[in-house]
């Protein structure tokens, strides 16, 4: 009994997890009450066939798909887990906020475990390899008890921020209110604009609960399939492929070969043809003045052959 209320603290309370009792024999196992809201998120999808749908319930999903996988590419991979540029203090706190809507964990918890896999890929210490199994390397891993805690000594740059750390330990709350105020939009629009056809379901089933799983797993087959499927440009020494179409589906980051032969870089295609839409969106920022010390791919390592 007292182990399900640490994991029910720890649904709202990340720092609960270091009193849960994350070392051991069991550790490798999946934590099933904590899964629950994972598996519930995914349930609540078949929800669209109650609510139906909308074209402003769709443009939403889309929008917020798109706007949390930039979050999560571009900041919470090239900028927290790799510091592939630098930005302000300020947009940091704002695009740590948005990556922690898309219900990934903190900025933290997701760079120090990135940071595990780049220095240990594709060995028995990484975290998640498909050398383990394909559903491991996909879903299975995040999902076990070991999991959970933050590895706090592997990102000491990110931990002096305490709003980051504040972020990291209530990652619950981003996501909660984001489907909060489209629930809340949804109803307003239902009764003040009924010619749209928008519900608030339709905005809490497509605009949060749709949107979130197809971005669960665009950016899962990064450590799934991009590491089974696809041509390998540089001898890495692990698996790490090329793929376009994961590159397309998630932004940029379907270039995984190249990621893991330079990960300082802050585009992944290193090629002009090699679409990295996370990439061009940074350049666009910096143009702005949003992000600087955009760090590149040096000469050498682009005339490399494997």
């Amino acid at each position: 009994m007292s182990r399900r209320l640490d994991t029910l603290r720890r649904w709202f309370d990340s720092g609960q997890t270091a009193a849960a009792g994350c070392e051991g024999p069991e550790a490798g196992r999946v934590d099933w009450l904590r899964v629950v809201p994972f598996l519930g998120l995914h349930a609540a999808c078949f929800c669209v066939l109650l609510v139906g749908v909308s074209p402003v319930a769709l443009w939403t999903a889309v929008a917020l798909f798109a706007v949390r996988m930039f979050a999560i590419t571009a900041f919470y991979h090239r900028y927290f887990s790799h510091r592939a540029f630098s930005t302000s203090r300020a947009a940091q706190f704002v695009f740590a906020l948005l990556g922690a809507t898309a219900v990934q964990r903190g900025p933290l918890w997701w760079a120090a475990h990135h940071r595990v896999h780049h220095r240990e890929s594709d060995t028995e210490n990484d975290t998640h390899s498909p050398r383990q199994g394909f559903l491991h390397a996909h879903v299975g891993w995040f999902l076990t008890r070991k999991a959970y805690p933050t590895r706090i000594e592997q990102v000491p740059d990110l931990a002096k921020y305490p709003e980051l750390r504040w972020i990291d330990r209530f990652d619950i709350v981003p996501p909660v209110v984001l489907a909060t105020l489209l629930l809340v939009t949804g109803i307003a629009l239902e009764r003040w604009a009924p010619g749209l056809g928008t519900t608030g379901g339709q905005m809490l089933v497509w605009g949060f609960c749709v949107s979130t799983v197809v971005l669960y797993h665009a950016t899962f087959t990064i450590n799934s399939l991009a590491h089974r499927w696809g041509s390998r440009r540089y001898e890495t020494g692990d698996d790490s492929r090329n793929n376009a179409l994961l590159a397309l589906l998630t932004f940029g980051e379907g270039w995984h070969n190249n990621h893991h032969r330079y990960p300082g870089s802050v585009r992944q295609g290193f090629r002009w043809y090699e679409y990295d839409l996370s990439w061009y969106l940074l350049w666009l920022m910096s143009k702005l003045g949003l992000v600087w010390d955009l760090r590149g791919v040096p000469q050498r390592v682009r005339e490399e052959r494997r």
